[in-house]
């Protein structure tokens, strides 16, 4: 391919891998688009791979992530073309990872007879590492990593076994091996072919062969799971403040689950401040019951910090206090932290708690038989963080993921997060139960299947009854032991051992 046109094609090509993920969930599209650009950088120079390697990051997150400037510009009021460009400089610098993993696959890869198979393990590797970086760096940021895209499909049965980055790596290792097949004048041997091929059915079957179950039934448990649907721009109005907490009394006290999920922050300021009247009207349901509510409220104060919040109220709490706390640990950059030198940013995009502390206690919140570790909006995106929860001595049987996407309009965001709660089931295989303000408000089982889901964008409750899980998966079990080291060593290890001799 010319090299003029090769720059709009990788771009392109990262275009349509966004795609692959929620709500289209056209997972083969994610292989496709990594086999045109393995295609692209077969024979490509060190900085012409990591050219080519950037613009089809810029594509996949500019296309992934452009939910970002509602946040800016709607609510956070920055002039449009700040927030636009907002949107590309942190797409630009989360493709800098790519760029740098084309550029070592281009040092690294090597020439014939072995190539189709040596320089699969090596674009794999390059490309794990590079996801790696992004999920790790800097507190991580690691939405929409390409291994989502196979919560669905036939690649999701190595969830348990080596989770999203795990999977990452195998759907890069195909793509390099289908550009191999099909690349114009690159093509190996008859022979050598059939033995390519033979390898993309093996990664792509082996989950149908290899064991499942690793969790048992620990009970059932009813729910009742908020969605109060209030718009963000009326969120934090005054006016209507008080309509709004009326309302979720109202909303709270008519649910019958046994547990009772608010979103995130649906009390938009601390604990403190409120009335003692009105959260004993909150908890006046629950008095004497066996029943509980888990309320996103915050914690805190100016002075200690504000910490962004559920609390746990049980008629029956085990709990000391009979309340219980925890906090978000997992903050986001820019919305709930300020990392160092962009307070002028953080200022210009005027959102209210901007500036948070981190919660402490990961402990679990024990509810009918079932012990429930909450997760607070993007924390689910780390299993790393959440690993220790589902082994020891009392691990979590389910995950109950708050969340606020109002913030980011409807579009993608909402469907995408919810593909990351499918990934958490599938990988430590514990049910996940989402309450959210505007959507996606659901249930999904621990095989990672929604089994109930709210339409977006309408206040209701959606009751289910969910079945907690016990057990631990292989992954949950090496992930608890070494970290994401195990991936990055391996990582490593096959480039020290595969890359080109000299």
């Amino acid at each position: 391919m010319r090299r003029a046109l090769a720059w709009p094609v990788a771009l392109l090509a990262g275009v349509a891998h966004t795609f692959s993920f929620a709500p289209f969930e056209l997972w083969w599209l994610q292989l496709v688009a990594l086999a045109v650009l393995a295609s692209l950088v077969a024979d490509a120079g060190v900085w012409r791979a990591a050219v080519l390697g950037w613009l089809f990051g810029v594509g996949w997150l500019v296309s992934g992530l452009w939910w970002l400037y509602i946040s800016m510009h709607d609510f956070g009021g920055m002039p449009s073309w700040l927030a636009a460009l907002a949107v590309f400089a942190l797409a630009g610098l989360l493709a800098l990872y790519y760029a740098a993993a084309l550029a070592l696959f281009a040092r690294c890869r090597r020439g014939r007879p072995d190539a189709p198979f040596a320089n699969a393990l090596i674009w794999a590797a390059c490309w794990l590492l590079a996801e790696l970086a992004r999920g790790v760096c800097f507190t991580g940021f690691p939405w929409i990593a390409s291994g989502y895209a196979h919560a669905v499909g036939p690649l999701a049965g190595w969830a348990p076994w080596v989770g999203v980055y795990g999977i990452s790596a195998l759907a890069a290792a195909v793509a390099w091996m289908l550009a191999a097949i099909l690349r114009p004048g690159g093509r190996p041997e008859l022979r050598m072919s059939l033995g390519v091929g033979a390898l993309i059915v093996l990664v792509m079957a082996a989950p149908l062969a290899l064991p499942s179950r690793f969790t048992q039934p620990a009970g059932t448990l009813s729910v009742s799971l908020l969605q109060p649907n209030i718009a963000q721009n009326l969120k934090f109005d005054p006016a209507l403040m008080d309509g709004h907490l009326r309302a979720l009394v109202r909303q709270i006290g008519a649910a019958r689950g046994t547990l009772v999920v608010t979103p995130e922050s649906v009390i938009p300021f601390t604990r403190g401040e409120l009335s003692g009247a009105y959260w004993d009207g909150l908890a006046r349901p629950f008095e004497g019951t066996r029943r509980a509510l888990l309320i996103g409220v915050f914690l805190g104060n100016a002075d200690e910090g504000y910490v962004n919040s559920v609390v746990g109220i049980s008629g029956g709490s085990a709990t000391a206090g009979g309340e219980y706390h925890y906090g978000k640990r997992h903050l986001l950059p820019f919305g709930e932290f300020v990392p160092p030198g962009f307070r002028w940013f953080v200022d210009l995009m005027q959102i209210p708690l901007g500036d948070q502390a981190h919660g402490q206690s990961s402990a679990p919140f024990d509810v009918g038989g079932q012990r429930l570790r909450p997760l607070i909006c993007f924390e689910d995106l780390f299993g790393e963080d959440v690993v220790a929860s589902v082994v020891g001595a009392r691990p979590a049987t389910m995950f109950v993921n708050v969340s606020n996407l109002a913030w980011f309009g409807p579009r993608l965001v909402q469907d995408q997060h919810l593909q990351f709660s499918q990934m958490r089931a599938l990988e430590f295989e514990r049910p996940v139960i989402r309450s959210t303000n505007t959507g996606a408000t659901a249930v999904v089982d621990h095989h990672g299947r929604v089994t109930a889901r709210l339409p977006p964008l309408v206040e209701g409750t959606l009751d289910a009854n969910v079945e907690g899980r016990i057990g631990e998966t292989p992954y949950a079990r090496w992930l608890a032991a070494a970290g994401l080291w195990p991936l990055a060593i391996v990582a490593v290890a096959l480039l020290l051992v595969l890359r080109r001799r000299r």
